[in-house]
This record gives C-alpha cells, sequence and structure tokens, in this order.
C-alpha cells in the first residue's frame, strides 16, 4: 500500500516499512589467540601493572593534533623540531601515487592544487549537494552526482571519500605519536564539532578505524576543551566554550561540578570558522587585484596563493595593526581596521549562537562564571572584544587555543583507560531525532539537548485494516517539516498480522548511545512476534557486511573501504542506468538520433563498468555519463515546461 495511512500516538506516519538506518557498530571480538608480553619487576619477580595507553586526537579543518597523558599531565606530541603540535590537515597525493599528508603536502597547495586536498572536515558525512555553496572556494575537484550520497573527491583517475582522506590524516598522527612513544598504538578517543549530525559521527568513527584505531569515544570539541580547563574538582561553575576552529563554530554551555562535566545546551554553526574569515580577505584582495571571482575557480593556482596570503594576513593582524605582502606581483596592503569591517557579520553571527545556547540553558550571561576560547581563530583581537563584552567579562585563554581540544581528548582517553576514577562526563545530542508523520511533519521523540546516552520511545497504530507493513522515515533537525531536516534514513517493520485499523500497537524505540551515535528498534506488542530490521549506513554499506568485515576490523580495513567503495558505485551505476533507458524512451522525440546513439554508448560502457571491481573505472564512467546527457536532460525539461504551458493563458492558471 502507497498511501499515507495514520499511526499514533495521535500521530500518523508511513504505511510501507527495513531499517536503513545508521547504528553504532556491534563490538564483535575475535577469538584469535594473541601472543602476550608481560613485564616483570626484575629485584623481585612481580608482574609490572601496565596502564593501558589510549591516544586523543582533535581532527581539525585547518590543523590536528595527538595528545596522551604523561606523568599524569595531557601533553602534544611536536613534531621534529619539538615546537609546533600542529599537523596541517592537508594531503598531496604524488605522481608516484604516494600519499604527504602534513606540512609537506601544504607546500604543494600553490604548485598542485588540483592533487592536494585540505579543509576535508567540511565534507565528512555530506552530500555533494551539503557543500556546493563552496565548491568554487576549493582548489580540487569534488563530483556533482545530484544524490544525497556521501560526496567524493576526483583526485587524477582515483575517486575519494572523506573518509578515506580523513584516515590519511589520522594515520599520520598515529605515526607521529607511536615514534614519540616507541609503542604500537590501536586506540583513541576523537573530537568532532559539537554540533556534527550522526552521519558526520559515524564517518569519523569508520576514518579511525580505516587508519588502523579502534575509535572508544566520539567527544564534543568543546566539552574536550572542558575537560582541559576544568581539573580543579573542588569547584562548582558555569563555562562557555567559545570554539571557533576552520570550518566549524561551537559554543557549548557546561557546568562543572565534582568531576562531573555536564553540558546544558550547545549550538553553533557547521559552516562559519577560520576559513570564511579568511575568505573575507580573498574577496577583498580580489578587488584591490581587481580579478574576477570566478578566476578562482578557473587557475587553482591562483586561487591557492591568494587564500593563503589571506591567512597569513589574518594570522599577522592579530599581532599587529597591517599587514603588507607581494600578492601576484602586487603590494598589497590591509589594516586591521579593515580586516575587522571585514569580518564583522560574522562574529555576529556566533553571537547569536552564543545567545540560543543561553536560551537553551536558560541562564542569563550572568550566571556564566569563565568564558574558555577555543580555535586557532579566536586569537583574532576583534572576536575577543565581541565576546568579553557580550559575557560581560573577559575571556579565558590561559591554554593554547590550538591545543586545548586535544588535550581535554587525552583526559578522556585516560579515563576510558580507567586512570582516572574520578571525572565523569555527561553530554548531550545537538540536534532533534524524531520521525515523518503524514504532510511530511516532523514527530520528534528525542528532543535536542537531551542527555546522552539516552532512550525514547512511542507507540503507534494504523489506520487501515489489515496493514502488514509500516515504513517508518528517520529525520534528524530542529524544523517543524522534515523537508528541512536532515534525512538519517528508514526502515520497513514487515509482516504485521493483518489486524482492523487501531488494533497493532507498533512500538519505536531510539536508542541513543554516547557517541551521539542511534539506534531504533520497532516492534509490534500484541502479536509478540520477533521482527527483524535490517540496518544499513546512510552512505553506503550494509550493517550486516559491516558487522563481519568487524571480525577483521582494523587488520583489514582498507580491504573493507574498498569493497564498500564498489557496491556504493556499483549502487549508483544501476540507479543511473534505470534512469538513462527511461529518459531515452520518454524522450525520443525530442533527442536527436546523434544523442541517442551516444548516449546509448555512454550506458553500455557503464554497464561493463559496473562488472569490473574498480570504482574508480565505474566512478569515471558515471561522470563521463553525466557530463553528455545533462545538457540534454536540461533541454528535454525545457520542452516539457512549453509543451505544458502551450495555449495556457493568465487567467487559466491556478493559484
Amino acid at each position: 500500500m502507497n498511501a499515507f495511512c495514520e499511526i499514533s500516538a495521535e500521530k500518523p506516519i508511513y504505511p510501507n516499512t527495513v531499517l536503513l538506518l545508521r547504528a553504532p557498530k556491534p563490538q564483535i571480538h575475535s577469538k584469535q589467540a594473541k601472543m602476550a608480553i608481560i613485564p616483570i619487576n626484575l629485584k623481585d619477580g612481580s608482574v609490572v601493572a601496565e596502564q593501558e595507553r589510549i591516544i586523543g586526537i582533535d581532527l581539525g579543518t585547518t590543523n590536528s593534533l595527538v595528545a596522551y597523558i604523561k606523568d599524569g599531565q595531557p601533553v602534544c606530541v611536536r613534531g621534529g623540531d619539538g615546537k609546533s603540535a600542529l599537523v596541517p590537515s592537508v594531503l598531496h597525493f604524488t605522481q608516484e601515487a604516494a600519499v604527504l599528508v602534513g606540512e609537506e603536502a601544504r607546500n604543494k597547495l600553490i604548485t598542485d592544487p588540483a592533487n592536494t586536498i585540505y579543509s576535508v572536515k567540511r565534507l565528512m558525512g555530506k552530500s555533494y549537494r551539503d557543500v556546493q555553496a563552496i565548491e568554487s572556494h576549493l582548489g580540487y575537484q569534488v563530483i556533482d552526482d545530484d544524490t544525497d550520497a556521501l560526496v567524493k573527491i576526483r583526485v587524477k583517475d582515483k575517486f575519494y571519500t572523506p573518509v578515506e582522506l580523513s584516515a590519511h590524516i589520522l594515520r599520520a598522527l598515529k605515526t607521529r605519536v607511536e615514534t614519540e612513544l616507541q609503542a604500537t598504538i590501536s586506540k583513541a578517543v576523537i573530537t568532532v564539532p559539537a554540533y556534527f549530525n550522526d552521519n558526520q559521527r559515524q564517518a569519523t568513527r569508520d576514518a579511525g578505524k580505516l587508519a588502523g584505531l579502534d575509535v572508544l569515544r566520539i567527544v564534543n570539541e568543546p566539552t574536550a576543551a572542558a575537560l582541559a580547563y576544568g581539573l580543579d574538582k573542588n569547584q562548582t561553575e558555569k563555562i562557555a566554550v567559545y570554539d571557533l576552529g576552520g570550518g566549524t563554530f561551537d559554543i557549548s554551555i557546561l557546568q562543572i561540578q565534582d568531576g562531573i562535566f555536564e553540558v546544558l545546551a550547545t549550538n553553533g554553526d557547521t559552516f562559519l570558522g577560520g576559513d570564511d574569515l579568511d575568505q573575507a580577505l580573498v574577496k577583498h584582495f580580489l578587488k584591490l587585484l581587481k580579478i574576477e571571482e570566478k578566476t578562482l575557480t578557473e587557475e587553482k593556482n591562483i586561487g591557492q596563493e591568494i587564500r593563503l596570503a589571506a591567512e597569513q594576513a589574518k594570522k599577522a593582524l592579530s599581532a599587529s595593526d597591517v599587514w603588507s605582502g607581494q600578492l601576484l606581483g602586487q603590494l598589497i596592503t590591509v589594516t586591521r581596521t579593515e580586516f575587522e569591517q571585514l569580518i564583522g557579520d560574522l562574529v555576529q553571527r556566533t553571537l547569536v549562537c552564543c545567545q540560543n545556547a543561553l536560551q537553551d540553558a536558560q541562564l542569563s550571561t550572568a550566571a556564566i562564571d569563565k568564558i574558555v576560547m577555543v580555535g586557532g581563530s579566536t586569537r583574532v583581537p576583534l572576536v575577543q572584544a565581541k565576546v568579553a563584552a557580550f559575557f560581560g567579562k573577559p575571556v579565558y585563554n590561559s591554554i593554547d587555543p590550538d591545543e586545548v581540544v586535544a588535550l581535554g581528548a587525552a583526559i578522556q582517553a585516560d579515563v576510558l583507560a580507567g586512570n582516572q576514577k574520578d571525572l565523569l562526563l555527561l553530554d548531550i545530542t545537538p540536534l532533534s531525532l524524531g520521525i515523518e508523520t503524514v504532510g511530511g511533519l516532523m514527530d520528534v521523540i528525542i528532543p535536542r539537548n537531551s542527555k546522552v546516552p539516552s532512550k525514547a520511545g512511542r507507540q503507534y497504530t494504523t489506520s487501515v485494516d489489515g496493514q502488514k507493513n509500516l515504513k517508518i522515515a528517520v529525520y534528524q533537525g530542529e524544523r517543524d517539516l522534515v523537508a528541512s531536516n536532515r534525512k538519517l534514513g528508514e526502515f520497513v517493520l514487515r509482516d504485521i498480522p493483518p489486524m482492523p485499523a487501531g488494533l497493532p500497537k507498533i512500538d519505536i524505540q531510539f536508542i541513543l548511545n554516547a557517541d551521539g551515535i542511534l539506534t531504533v528498534k520497532a516492534s509490534e506488542l500484541r502479536s509478540g512476534l520477533a521482527q527483524s530490521i535490517e540496518i544499513t549506513p546512510t552512505y553506503g554499506i550494509s550493517e550486516e557486511d559491516m558487522a563481519r568485515m568487524l571480525l577483521d576490523s582494523i587488520a583489514h580495513a582498507q580491504e573493507d573501504v574498498r569493497m564498500r567503495g564498489i557496491l556504493e558505485a556499483r549502487n549508483e551505476a544501476n540507479n543511473l542506468l534505470l534512469a538513462g533507458e527511461k529518459f531515452l524512451q520518454q524522450n525520443d522525440q525530442i533527442l536527436e538520433e546523434e544523442e541517442k546513439a551516444n548516449t546509448k554508448v555512454l550506458l553500455t560502457a557503464l554497464r561493463e563498468a559496473t562488472k569490473t571491481e574498480d570504482k574508480d573505472v565505474i566512478h569515471t564512467a558515471i561522470e563521463a555519463l553525466n557530463d553528455y546527457t545533462m545538457p540534454l536532460a536540461h533541454r528535454a525539461m525545457d520542452e516539457t515546461i512549453r509543451t505544458a504551458m502551450t495555449g495556457k493563458g493568465i487567467s487559466t492558471t491556478n493559484y
């Protein structure tokens, strides 16, 4: 049955039903025997108790860091020079197919922008439609597939997901800490922006797995910062954590009491950060240079040179009143006053988020004891001044804002390792979770700012006699209409025993774990019959396949991701093949013979590509077909509209 039918708790939802929703991956442990090395005290022969080493990672948009506990204190691992702990979140693919990460890769941004990837965190868990607005700012190619699938990045003839690219950065951090500790590290805590949704959190976990890390916990960045600052367990205070990173902004209101870190509210913007401050300067430089903005898209090396100059100017203007530099052969000068005028609206947007967070926490600015500044962009004097003025007190920035999140992650890692017994971390879900009801309305089951882990449920019923299947679509967001929220997935509860309308009792349970990852369960209570639920992550491989692969999770991570990429590519290709054949049939009179012939050749090539075991071959064939047929599709749509409107005047139009 395809018609909507009512269910509920007085609220209707779909009638159809299989859980295609992301859920936490099952913790499957191999029974394979492993050799153990037991440390012995040489003086008396006793066994030495060895603490488990778990690292903390701040996977950032601009820079990433790794930290661990040394002599009871969190420390960030520094590079070979012993100075900087920052690893630029940049990757470069060489001609020899090697992957450079960090400063080496950053040096290639101008000379080889097409093969140098940066700001990949902004792409995590997102589709092309989500990131289309910033595509012109990127020096590399993001694939437009016009779907809600996870976005892909093309480098030479290879296609990568943000998960695969982030794994390279995490692997470099893992190597860095292993080199310092002279030990193998396999477990980590990774931080994410508080406003990361379920897709983005799961993508971060998958990147960790691919890098050879068992990600024990995903921690919100502001919460990690509070851990780093809140080590005085004798105090009770409310803290505002203002986190302006490279690509995201978060504001979290926390209460710290007796070692308990409780998040009262969180707000933010996943597309507002230091990159946007840089872009304000980029646009200013373009005006001074009399260059059109489209030049940045057409000539990527020029775009990168201007972007890096803007980043340099931003940093310099935090300490100086004026910056001057050579840019494309011209001397460019910008003052701090000019810079502050350029970014004023962006800073104001962060203050609106601060106000919203305070309202959610039902607190006034006077109730906040401390304002913690996190993220490199909080060094900008205007940011510090505006935040201090908003809260009516000086900001608190005694810890390096670049390092504070990684240090907090290391503390949380130490808690999970069992080395700190007196700290407890409570967190919240930043967005509401619910299901779609009739008319496209959002029925919230777990409201935003609910504590995690959390469990909530609701009962529904049918409105059609004999209904056997029930389809439930799950969404995340704050808007009343699901069209304005983010769809996480859908599931179908099958084979409900036929009963009169209103008699079945459908119990739907939402379970949100400590990482903010959601599991949904549904059952029919009157019959007592067990129902099977098929779980599939929203961006690709089935949960059943993932569960099997987790048996050899870390050891076979590369193969797991390769297979997932092939399956995703084949699914996308098969959908496109069906759409292509239908397009040819429906538009036979519109298309020219040569156009039809060329389209058929490309469809055949794509069909053959799906038989290969190479996702890049499939994606190349998909892109070729899309590039050729897109103009044809636009022409066909125009013709359809023209035909539909023929003979209709304003007087016959229905309003």
